[in-house]
């Protein structure tokens, strides 16, 4: 049947038409990273969860490297019996991604019994294996920040000569940037060797229940896991703990609501001895936790909290005021706690059996001890280590802005890893040779293109889905993390037919409020926040943990049960709507809209005006 006779929810991807003004697109991108002409028989989803922006092409790497270690882990280590691998492909600067199901049932009982012997080693030996992760992590992070990237002087230092080292320094240009990038691949192996079971501990647990309770929301599943303290809060409790540190130094008053960074440093500069010894504690503080980016991780411009400090003193100035006024800034565990021991003995009580509750024991306790993992490992590869890995990959465009084949250094993202290998490699043959680099006069223009080109395809309204409703989706990762389900699905094919004022989404964290929205789109904007309002956003990052404390709820276009909007809006005690697909889209910043948190439906009760605040 031609395209033309096709009626489907989604289009095929060879439908989607070239944005006007970016038709060379292609050409940031690797060639595996286009669609193929039987991919219009296969259904894809936009990850907007991690690329809710047109990709430059360097931070591509992001999705080839995670994707290469996610599937390496899933399908041919741990043998998962219902899943393969992800597929990614890129359209217009986006990344739509497929998980490749099994469904032969002889070939899923197959790979079942590997799979519970290897997945089995793991979970009984989780805590030890988890303390082995963290020290292998944190000894990448060490080697990623001892690489230094050469000078290239005019000269070699004379202990090349008098050690015989034997090779001169543009050999290690080279090598390093390739260190760089193998560490990078390395770091995401580890990340996803744990992280795939702790999704299918809890795939398998909310599976057994849905069966025992049909009726079950999964809001009411995911509680029961609610309330455990995890790292990837520890930015932001070192925030607080700083702003009660400026109460007890006195130091206070230079932290008012609206001043920037740089100003609070230099109050607190000049109000003597007490305002040093609080810089020395930020100072303290920022490593690591402050190398989390505002970002989660996928982009070279999301800079962390080292590099850009607005969030963080933003957030300062409202927690200094806060505890001056007497508020609790602690997050509500103890009641999380409580209830969630409530939740799961209602459920367990209502088993029918004695081996059915032996069972729920089980998986329930799988699922709390691997939930730490689940959120820590975010600190310790999406921020601190890719946070370190880009500022390497800004020093290798230190070395190419100063041999002049780019303007400025910051322009080394505009080309693909494999193609920074080429630039490097006319440096060194120049260095070598002792003659200029001849790649300015091409790579120049290319980076003012695809500049270009990246302003125009952030316009692209990029369709949720492309190709088929897909029969199955059995992939963990795609249900806990993504949300996306057959229902999630059905919702967004049938998203023009809900009304304009409406959308409906996973009930993540329970309750009903009403606000204004708050609408942002890229992370950069969050200081926009006020107090008392609802975020509307594509996803959420951890990084995005004080905006919590300003809100009444959350809602996102993407996400699932444990998505990280969903998981921090229960341990916020504020309701919460993820995985809605349009909301960015109906809901526009000042509209009053209600959330419910309870149904997963969030209804806009009264429209801003147009060009509102």
């Amino acid at each position: 049947m031609a395209a033309s006779d096709r009626k489907g929810a989604f289009p095929l991807p060879s439908e989607v038409a070239d944005v006007a003004g970016a038709e060379n697109w292609r050409s940031m991108y690797p060639f595996f990273t286009r669609f193929q002409p039987d991919d219009d028989n296969r259904f894809w989803f936009y990850n907007s969860m991690h690329f809710p922006e047109p990709m430059p092409a360097f931070d591509a790497i992001t999705a080839e490297i995670p994707y290469t270690a996610i599937g390496a882990n899933t399908a041919r280590i741990f043998v998962f019996p219902t899943t393969l691998g992800i597929e990614h492909r890129i359209l217009n600067g986006r990344v739509y991604i497929t998980a490749n199901p099994v469904s032969d049932p002889e070939e899923i009982g197959r790979r079942l019994a590997l799979f519970q012997e290897r997945g089995g080693y793991y979970y009984e030996n989780w805590d030890r294996l988890y303390g082995e992760w963290k020290e292998r992590v944190k000894k990448l992070i060490d080697e990623l920040e001892t690489i230094d990237v050469p000078e290239l002087g005019e000269f070699e230092d004379a202990a090349v000569v008098t050690q015989a080292r034997g090779f001169a320094s543009n050999h290690l240009v080279r090598e390093r940037f390739h260190r760089c990038i193998d560490l990078f691949s390395k770091m995401w192996n580890y990340h996803t060797e744990l992280l795939m079971l702790g999704y299918g501990a809890y795939v398998v647990f909310f599976d057994f229940l849905q069966k025992a309770f049909p009726e079950i929301p999964s809001q009411a599943v995911a509680r029961m896991v609610a309330g455990i303290d995890v790292i990837m809060y520890q930015p932001d409790e070192q925030l607080k703990r700083l702003a009660k540190v400026a109460l007890e130094l006195g130091v206070d008053g230079a932290f008012r609501e609206g001043d920037d960074a740089g100003a609070v440093r230099e109050a607190l500069e000049a109000s003597g001895d007490a305002g040093k010894k609080w810089l020395a504690e930020y100072e303290q503080a920022s490593v690591p936790w402050f190398y989390v980016s505002t970002g989660d991780g996928f982009y070279h411009h999301h800079r962390s909290w080292k590099d850009d400090p607005a969030v963080p003193f933003s957030a300062l100035g409202r927690y200094v005021r806060q505890l001056r006024d007497g508020e609790d800034l602690g997050r509500p565990l103890t009641r999380l706690q409580a209830e969630r021991e409530q939740v799961a003995q209602r459920y367990r009580d209502l088993l029918g059996s004695e081996a059915e509750k032996g069972a729920f024991d089980q998986m329930l306790g799988l699922c709390r001890l691997v939930f730490p993992y689940v959120e820590e490992h975010k600190f310790y590869c999406e921020h601190w280590f890719t946070t370190q890995f880009f500022a390497k990959i800004r020093q290798f465009g230190q070395l190419l802005e100063r041999f002049g084949l780019l303007d400025e250094a910051e322009d080394v993202f505009q080309l693909q890893h494999y193609e920074v290998d080429q630039a490097l490699a006319d440096v060194m043959l120049a260095w070598a040779a002792g003659a200029p680099p001849t790649g300015a006069s091409y790579l120049k223009p290319l980076v003012a293109e695809r500049k270009a080109m990246l302003d125009v395809l952030a316009t692209w309204p990029a369709p949720p889905a492309l190709g088929p409703e897909p029969e199955a989706l059995n992939d963990p990762a795609v249900k806990m993390l993504w949300g996306i389900t057959g229902d999630t699905i059905r919702g967004w094919a049938r998203a023009s037919e809900m009304p304009d004022d409406q959308v409906s989404g996973f009930a993540a964290s329970g309750g009903v409020v009403e606000g204004r929205a708050r609408v942002l789109m890229n992370v950069n904007e969050i200081g926009q926040v006020r107090a008392g309002e609802i975020l509307v956003c594509p996803v959420t990052a951890p990084s995005w943990g004080p905006v919590f404390g300003k809100i009444k709820a959350a809602v996102s276009d993407i996400g699932g049960i444990m998505s990280h909007a969903a998981i921090v809006a229960r341990e916020y005690g504020m309701p919460a709507v993820v995985g809605t697909g349009t909301a960015t889209q109906k809901i526009r910043t000042g509209d009053l809209v209600r959330v419910d948190g309870d149904e997963g439906v969030v209804t806009v009760l009264e429209r801003a005006p147009r060009g509102g605040s």
